[in-house]
């Protein structure tokens, strides 16, 4: 089956919102006092790994926003991207962790959509992170266009990542692949595009050989061989490039009180060990035209649909 341009439709946007709204309560999201802060603040997570382990690592997070806000938080982990998506133009999250991908495919589904803040990363120290493309480091590739030339097997993470799906297509098609934009599966001369949800699974993909090659966000391909996941240096950056942190959002809708105290519980955070867990330095306002680059590419290459 073909994987064809993404505009949230697989699976159907009504069908997702409809599951969603099981998953995450059938209400809207109640204000209470002056604040403007719901009840229950509903924190929607994109599972860049797997959703259980997601779930497990925002926590702490969980913890911090409760006692810093004063009020409940409820976390929601997708099964993937596009769940994270549909929750949150169906006001059925409040402020959600997206990537720069997702941002943008929000905001085209939803003008209300209000970038808050993002990390300062570990590796970096910066408001940016790189995404990579790796090989097996027994690969005789040495570059992006060595990939390409080779023809052969090729593995995203999940469609609407921005590390694991958007910039790598960038890097393979600046090396020459014809990606196109109506059938995301479709990149000659790369013989193979498949999509494995992960940057995880993609790892594992290009470690056992069932891809030659494959995109992914490096910091999380680090913190794989740190937990001995894949084995220190048994895959190979042969590209890689800077990507702009991902946004913590806000819902149309969500007042400007509401988003400030959000935007301070997390700029406020000091905690080393919760930091660590977030892969944070600090955190840092953003806006939306830190994403402009972004949204661009996406357009061009077919993964976000232009209203």
């Amino acid at each position: 089956m073909r994987r064809r341009r993404v505009g949230y439709a697989v699976p159907g946007l009504l069908t997702v919102i409809v599951l969603l709204l099981a998953a995450v309560g059938c209400g809207g999201t109640g204000e209470s006092g002056g604040d403007g802060l719901p009840k229950t603040l509903r924190v929607g997570i994109i599972p860049n790994i797997s959703p259980e382990k997601q779930r497990a690592q925002y926590e702490p997070l969980r913890e911090h926003l409760t006692e810093t806000l004063g009020v409940k938080v409820e976390l929601f982990v997708a099964n993937n991207y596009a769940g994270v998506v549909a929750a949150l133009v169906a006001k059925q999250v409040d402020v959600a962790y997206l990537g720069g991908l997702t941002y943008a495919q929000a905001v085209e589904q939803s003008s209300g959509v209000t970038p808050l803040v993002t990390e300062i990363d570990e590796e970096t120290g910066t408001p940016r992170y790189y995404a990579a493309v790796v090989v097996p480091a027994a690969s005789p590739a040495k570059t992006v266009q060595d990939v390409v030339a080779a023809k052969g097997r090729f593995a995203f993470g999940d469609v609407g990542s921005t590390s694991g799906s958007l910039y790598p297509r960038m890097m393979i098609t600046d090396a020459g692949a014809q990606c196109r934009a109506d059938e995301l599966d479709v990149c000659p001369p790369l013989r193979t595009v498949t999509f494995t949800g992960g940057h995880d699974a993609t790892a594992q993909a290009v470690f056992t050989g069932a891809v030659e090659a494959g995109g992914l966000e490096l910091r999380i391909l680090h913190r794989l061989e740190r937990q001995g996941t894949i084995p220190a240096g048994a895959l190979r950056v042969v590209g890689q490039r800077e990507v702009m942190g991902y946004p913590w959002v806000a819902r149309d809708g969500l007042d400007a009180a509401a988003r400030q105290k959000v935007t301070d519980a997390f700029t406020g955070i000091t905690d080393p060990e919760l930091l660590s867990l977030m892969r944070a330095k600090s955190y840092v306002t953003v806006s939306s035209g830190d994403y402009t680059e972004v949204r661009e590419n996406a357009t061009r290459l077919g993964l976000v649909t232009v209203r």
